[in-house]
């Protein structure tokens, strides 16, 4: 977790990608935060200090939407135009814990007895909101990749081949997590058994961070500077294929003696074809 607050702090200082940089800081905050109910229940603190209970340190519910925006303030330079709104579940969540914290001691322990249930349906809102937005994000990342590899020779620097592998593996984990949260809201599994899981999530975490902070002086182009290009007035590879047609079916393709201009004075007048066809 030191790390992760130390690299969160170093990545929102960097003067490129702004925007994308801070998002990304703040992304390694939440995930720290994901971590802290389990590290601290691990070292007893709420055994020592009940008043602990519902403190709005966990907020998984803004992972998915932070991976999301940060992909697209790489590929754009800026968030999308109304980037908040994707933030309202995480700040509904962050609101309700925050409440539930401030609640009296013996009605704080009574709603935390009483609403395991829901516990475990924001679990599995978070892992189902993770999966959705990790879906768009690799589908953003295709379509910038894409618009790269058009424009630019150089394109596999700024692939994000890092973050791409990142968001799958958390994808193929998702089922793992959903059946973690299942199981614990049904019988709790207690901080040994659950310890598998969240180190998992501090590996990724921790991953991401690393890479992060490595490309995070990295000035990244942005889909208004690799503009798709035209389309081509002529298709040209279809045109060479009408031409290699005709070449073989009249037998001048086994002439030893053929050459560009021998070509050119049987072949008579060169029809051209619409483009697209």
């Amino acid at each position: 977790m030191a790390q992760l607050l130390i690299l969160a702090a170093a990545i929102a200082r960097a003067p490129v990608n702004r925007a994308a940089n801070r998002i990304l800081g703040g992304l390694l905050v939440v995930l720290a935060g994901v971590l802290t109910p389990w590290m601290i229940g691990f070292a007893g603190f709420y055994d020592r200090w009940r008043w602990l209970t519902f403190a709005p340190f966990s907020i998984p519910l803004a992972v998915g939407p932070l991976v999301w925006l940060y992909v697209q303030a790489l590929a754009r330079g800026a968030p999308p135009a109304r980037a908040r709104r994707h933030l309202a579940l995480p700040v509904a969540q962050f609101a309700y814990l925050s409440c539930c914290f401030l609640l009296p001691r013996p009605l704080k322990d009574q709603w935390a007895d009483a609403s395991a249930g829901f516990a475990a349906a924001l679990g599995v809102a978070s892992v189902v909101s993770l999966g959705a937005y990790g879906a768009a994000s690799l589908l953003a990342l295709k379509r910038f990749r894409r618009r790269l590899a058009d424009q630019r020779s150089d394109d596999s620097r700024y692939a994000l081949d890092w973050l791409g592998r990142a968001i799958a593996a958390s994808l193929i984990l998702l089922p793992i997590w959903t059946v973690y949260v299942v199981w614990d809201a049904v019988a709790p599994l207690g901080y040994v058994n659950l310890m598998g899981l969240y180190l998992t999530i501090a590996v990724f975490a921790l991953y991401i961070g690393v890479e992060g902070w490595r490309h995070a002086g990295l000035a990244f182009p942005t889909l208004s500077e690799i503009r798709p290009q035209p389309a081509p007035a002529r298709d040209w590879r279809r045109q060479g294929e009408i031409w290699a047609a005709r070449v073989r079916a009249e037998g001048w393709a086994t002439d030893p003696q053929l050459s560009l201009a021998v070509l050119a004075a049987v072949w008579g007048p060169i029809p051209a074809i619409c483009p697209g066809r």
